[in-house]
């Protein structure tokens, strides 16, 4: 019954240092549109054929999660460059690695990963297909 996942819905508490981590640091696209009733300018990071929606606490667009909360999300990417490459990207931009290299489990095979945490704490695995 499902394919894939075409988006996902982050809360943020501070939109400008979101943007930047998303932005900068893991070099999505920013993309605005506009979309809800009445209709918003709303913004999302877009990545492959993905994006990920971005609410800002207390502002969130309905229908929203039941508790829509930063810093709940544990989210696994896989890189579109060596991990090495990735280590070296996050050093240049002052982002620490919290854990990694180590190998782990991904949804088709074994992956190997690298740990950060976004502006709102959130847990974010970057890793290549081992």
């Amino acid at each position: 019954m499902i394919d894939h996942l075409d988006h996902l819905v982050l809360t943020t508490h501070d939109e400008v240092a979101c943007v930047d981590f998303y932005t900068r640091v893991l070099g999505m696209q920013l993309e605005s549109f506009i979309g809800g009733t009445p209709p918003v300018e709303r913004k999302a990071f877009k990545f492959g054929h993905q994006k990920i929606n971005l609410h800002v606490r207390g502002r969130e667009f309905e229908p929203k999660a039941h508790l829509p909360v930063p810093g709940a999300l544990d989210l696994c990417f896989i890189a579109s460059i060596p991990l090495t490459e990735v280590i070296s990207r996050l050093q240049a931009a002052a982002w620490p690695i919290i854990e990694g290299p180590v190998m782990r489990t991904g949804a088709t095979q074994k992956i190997r990963s690298v740990y950060v945490r976004d502006p709102d704490l959130n847990l974010i695995e970057i890793s290549e297909l081992a």
